[in-house]
């Protein structure tokens, strides 16, 4: 398999987190590629030039980080990572997607930093804020209730926790959140968190 990623992308560390606890990481081979230059090969295989996009041995093409993480529990059998059916799929997909919006809202407020300071809302990067605040309460309420076993959705919130270090470590999440904080030091102790830590460029 191939994996067209970029370090600091947090989706792609999603799947590169699921690919080392399902034990197949191993058989990827990655493809560091710059999705915002239109990188020629990337569009070949995604119209959207966007990472993760994945190529599997049998040469078809998937893209979306939980596309490509429910592909990859596929291949040791399912039901490892995220559950093969009934209400505790759904609640996991939900997790999973809670996680994702966190990141986009995260991505978005990264990007909006990015433009001229002339050209950048701070009525724009105050949604996205307020959005990934209400998700860390309402992860708040719940995080004492997760099953001890390594899930997509908790892989979902631990690199979107991860990302709010990353980029935004001044906001401080662990000083409102502290049972959220508590969970997150000892998830971002596994192997597969230490290993996918993103490096920033230089």
């Amino acid at each position: 398999m191939k994996l067209y990623y970029s370090p600091t992308s947090p989706f792609v560390r999603k799947v590169n987190v699921c690919a080392i606890e399902l034990g197949v990481d191993d058989k990827i081979e990655r493809i560091v590629t710059n999705p915002w230059e239109n990188d020629a090969d990337l569009l070949t295989d995604n119209p959207l030039s966007k990472v993760p996009t994945l190529i599997t041995d049998d040469g078809m093409v998937l893209y979306d980080s939980p596309v490509i993480c429910e592909f990859l529990d596929t291949l040791v059998g399912g039901d490892r990572l995220i559950p093969a059916e009934g209400e505790d799929r759904w609640i996991e997909l939900r997790l999973q997607a809670l996680g994702d919006g966190i990141l986009d809202a995260a991505v978005l407020r990264f990007l909006e930093r990015k433009r001229p300071l002339a050209q950048q809302s701070n009525d724009w990067d105050s949604i996205q804020r307020d959005a990934v605040q209400r998700a860390l309460k309402y992860l708040q309420s719940e995080v004492n209730c997760w099953e001890d076993k390594v899930t997509v959705g908790q892989i979902a919130i631990g690199c979107a926790l991860g990302y709010l270090d990353f980029r935004f470590a001044e906001d401080n999440w662990r000083q409102v959140y502290p049972d959220l904080a508590g969970w997150f030091a000892q998830f971002a102790g596994r192997n597969s968190m230490q290993t996918t830590l993103p490096i920033a460029p230089k």
